[in-house]
């Protein structure tokens, strides 16, 4: 199968009889066997139900293959999206033998475009962190070097695309957690418009940071993804109506017009980022993008307000876990439902009308412009290892010293960012591009990363 190295092909081959399902998923599941060890990118592996999976879609005249747009494509859930009738823990001790009764409407639209799932991928402790570790699981490993980290907090879906162990995986994402991995691991993270894709699995359906998105391996993969997955749906209030996405991707403007920003006025990016930036945006310029280095309205404030959001979404949603179950959480967890329980309302009104100034700044700022361009992440992939990370700070000149630099983007939330990779630094490692459009204009995002693309096509680590 190693011909049919994206999802869209294999789906193509598959619906036309020139390819088995039940090759596809042995070819994920040798491999998978064969990363797990190394990466832990998976909490289980669900190979008997795949191969029967697989078995009823080759079973099936090409006549019904026809409609199935992910026909045969093995996939990753991550842990913190439940799977009816499979375990499904957070990341967490608490809900160690919780099986999940019902699927929610992005597990169904997958299973009804006929895609496999292989496994559940890793998170940390309900999604909480930019690295992928937690009390149940473990540490989620990087597949160009495991010493690194996979990123988070759907670290095990990044690490599971980029090790080759399946064509894509369903992530999560609410302050970077489908971009952080994609950057780190050296693939496509798509965090959609606020609603593109129905979002039922948290406790309230008014949260505006959280998306679901894909990771995979090259831009037409997250666009077949996200064909398959959006458009409303009642269980979600807030989702958006269907686009539709055309395959393959459509073309970019002519002569992008692009914003760029190395930092976002507010973080301090290592050499080795910085060098591939650079590289990319002299790359585009040459190939006739208008490319404008712009001042943004991000600051260190955003990331504070970013933070507080979300210590408040852990303490309203999992605070109530505390009293009995303190000694199985993470100690992070516990201390973000502290944090949280500590704010009150007048400064979370304060968050969101510094939020919304925000809003109309960026708005005003992408006037004029297809997009804007700036790193995913900070660095290329930290440690993996807690105790060998540097904490996050703010230096001497205001700065903000730390691995990402996503959470701006889910508090200006309507607007589509799509991390692809830049290439391999120094280390060996890859660095990630976020590409930021206009409020739920998805389409040009991918037209302008399918364009991008073609200067930096997708690499994996070896035999990946």
């Amino acid at each position: 199968m190693a011909e049919l190295n994206s999802a869209v092909a294999l789906a193509e081959a598959i619906r036309s009889g020139k390819a088995s399902a039940v090759e596809a998923v042995e070819a994920c599941l040798a491999r998978s066997a064969a990363e797990q060890p190394r990466i832990n990118c998976f909490t289980e592996i669900y190979a008997e139900d795949a191969r029967r999976q697989a078995a009823r879609i080759d079973a099936l005249p090409l006549s019904e293959r026809a409609g199935l747009a992910l026909c045969g494509v093995p996939i990753g859930v991550k842990d913190f999206t439940p799977i009816a009738g499979k375990l499904t823990t957070f990341g967490s001790k608490v809900f160690r033998d919780h099986i999940a009764e019902h699927d929610p409407v992005i597990v169904r639209r997958l299973k009804a475009a006929g895609a496999i799932i292989l496994g559940h991928t890793t998170t940390p402790e309900f999604a909480y962190s930019g690295n992928t570790q937690s009390p149940l699981w473990g540490i989620t490993r990087n597949p160009w070097n495991s010493e690194r980290s996979a990123g988070g907090s759907s670290g095990g879906s990044g690490a599971a695309v980029a090790g080759g162990c399946v064509m894509l995986a369903e992530g999560t994402d609410m302050g970077g957690s489908v971009r952080i991995p994609a950057s780190l691991c050296g693939v496509v993270g798509l965090k959609p418009s606020f609603g593109r894709i129905p979002m039922d699995i948290l406790r309230t359906q008014y949260d505006t940071l959280a998306h679901f998105g894909p990771l995979a391996r090259c831009v037409d993969d997250a666009a077949l993804f996200l064909s398959v997955c959006e458009g409303p749906d009642d269980s979600d209030a807030l989702s958006l109506p269907a686009l539709p996405l055309a395959f393959p991707v459509a073309a970019a403007p002519a002569k992008p017009r692009l914003a760029v920003s190395l930092d976002l006025d507010t973080h301090a990016i290592s050499d080795e980022v910085s060098g591939l930036f650079h590289k990319l945006v002299d790359d585009l310029a040459k190939a006739g993008a208008e490319i404008t280095w712009v001042k943004t309205p991000f600051s260190a404030q955003s990331v504070l307000d970013w933070e507080d959001l979300w210590a408040y979404c852990f303490a309203g949603d999992v605070g109530h876990l505390l009293e009995a179950h303190r000694e199985d959480l993470d100690p992070n967890v516990v201390a973000l439902i502290e944090a949280g329980r500590k704010l009150d309302a007048v400064k979370l009104r304060a968050i969101e009308h510094r939020r919304t100034a925000l809003w109309r700044a960026f708005a005003g700022l992408l006037q004029g412009y297809d997009a804007l361009l700036c790193p995913t992440t900070c660095t290329t992939a930290p440690f993996a290892d807690p105790a060998q990370r540097e904490p996050d700070q703010i230096l001497p000149d205001g700065r903000f010293k730390s691995v990402d630099m996503t959470g701006h983007f889910n508090l200006t939330s309507s607007c589509p960012v799509l991390s692809l990779p830049m290439g391999l630094g120094a280390s060996g490692l890859p660095g990630g591009l976020q590409i930021v459009g206009h409020r739920h204009d998805d389409r040009t995002v991918l037209a302008l990363a399918k364009w991008i693309e073609g200067f930096r096509p997708p690499s994996f680590p070896s035999a990946a």
